[in-house]
């Protein structure tokens, strides 16, 4: 862990979204990043703004991004329309590299990659976003995910439960299990419920969509449930905690899962499982007891390896959520971290950002947001600093949000895989 003395008088208020430093005079440090999502791609052309050489590894030729998935799921778009590659990336000057890390080196400070290659660094990024707990629900493993999609990792999940929508007939049941806290994208299956009740709505009038959720309240939830009570009176079901929502098993042949509200046999159904930091993580030894990698939150710098740098969902990143935009803006403060380390500089304390939009349907938007800072060994809420869509607006500020919403996809792409 870098150990930062004095953090209050470091503080100048420096943003996530407004990091600079000078190229550094010497031979480029090697940064190698691993993981090529939101946080990954983002730490990655930061650090070759910063002048440091960056390799990111990232198995897959093409990115599908997680947020508007939902969308992909009810209809609304194609999955191509979410589906990027990195030649913008390339063009930015990182060098990325399409293979699997199967282990981290921290001794010898290199990588070593499923076609045989190694990769040394100075420093290591790693963004690799969630492991899914199978072991968590009876009955639900990977195999059966095949068939009962997660689709909580954006691509073949994604397109198999939209798939499953348009195949059930006019008069199905829809069941979303929700886990409880910590997970990526807190309030993201209840954006997933609200459009596939929009979807059932206009499409399906006579089905419905039911969640069962391990929890009793959740993101944004005022909000959410308005937007039910005004557009799917007849449409959707929130079965909280405290009503018998927790499941309890599954039966994959049978299609059928059990709950502390009964038995229900759904005609699609969409499992989001509990989650965790990716294995490679866990065996690299970046987790604690909590199954997240704790991290210096000036840094981001691993507390229990250091010369590694861990960002986005595997982060445990204290009141910060999991989300896109958090690990967009993670991947500025850790770019700056790592750029001040390798030139001996202090880092200076940061502010953070998160913004994150949902939809209740395509013109019916909302946001919530909040600045986080240091404390001692976490991130916590700037107060009075997080603010959320006012319950009462009237119909054109949600259109305006949902607008506002898309805007905040379409710019985050073009400055990610532009």
């Amino acid at each position: 862990m870098s150990v930062i003395t004095t953090r209050r008088g470091l503080l100048t208020g420096l943003t996530a979204l407004s990091l600079a430093a000078p190229a550094l005079a010497r031979t480029p440090s090697h940064v190698v990043v691993v993981g090529g999502g939101f946080g990954g791609v983002a730490v990655a052309r930061a650090l070759v703004r910063n002048g440091l050489a960056v390799t990111l590894v990232e198995p897959s030729p093409r990115y599908v991004t997680c947020p508007s998935s939902n969308a992909v799921i009810a209809g609304l778009m194609p999955i191509s329309a979410i589906t990027f590659d990195y030649e913008g990336v390339r063009r930015s000057g990182v060098s990325v590299v399409h293979d699997t890390v199967v282990a981290i080196e921290p001794d010898a400070r290199r990588v070593a990659l499923a076609g045989g290659q190694h990769l040394a660094y100075d420093r290591l990024v790693v963004s690799a976003g969630i492991g899914l707990r199978f072991d968590a629900i009876p009955g639900y493993d990977e195999a059966a995910s095949a068939t009962i999609p997660h689709a909580w990792k954006a691509g073949a999940q994604t397109a198999l439960l939209a798939r499953q929508l348009d195949a059930m007939e006019d008069g199905g049941l829809v069941a979303l299990t929700v886990p409880a806290l910590p997970y990526r994208c807190p309030p993201g299956p209840y954006e997933r419920a609200s459009l596939i009740a929009h979807y059932l709505k206009t499409r399906k009038p006579r089905s419905k969509v039911i969640i069962l959720d391990a929890k009793d309240s959740f993101s944004k939830q005022p909000l959410f449930q308005s937007a039910w009570t005004k557009l799917y009176p007849d449409h959707l079901e929130w079965v909280p905690l405290a009503k018998g929502g927790r499941l309890e098993a599954v039966d994959p042949t049978a299609r059928t899962l059990r709950a502390e509200a009964g038995l229900f046999r759904p005609a699609v159904l969409n499992m989001i499982p509990p989650q965790t930091a990716p294995a490679l993580c866990r065996a690299t030894g970046l987790t604690n007891v909590s199954g997240w990698c704790p991290v210096d939150p000036i840094t981001f710098e691993s507390t229990l390896r250091p010369g590694l740098h861990v960002i986005g969902d595997a982060a445990a990143a204290g009141a910060m959520p999991k989300s896109a935009f958090s690990a967009y803006t993670q991947a500025q403060v850790c770019a700056q971290a790592v750029t001040d380390l390798l030139a001996g500089r202090a880092p200076v304390e940061p502010r953070l950002i998160n913004v994150c939009y949902s939809l209740a349907a395509p013109e019916y938007g909302f946001s919530i947001s909040g600045v986080y800072q240091p404390e001692w060994d976490r991130l916590v809420t700037v107060p009075g600093s997080d603010g959320l869509s006012p319950e009462d607006a009237p119909p054109d500020v949600r259109m305006r949000e949902a607008a506002l919403g898309r805007a905040w996809y379409d710019g985050m792409m073009r400055a990610l895989f532009g």
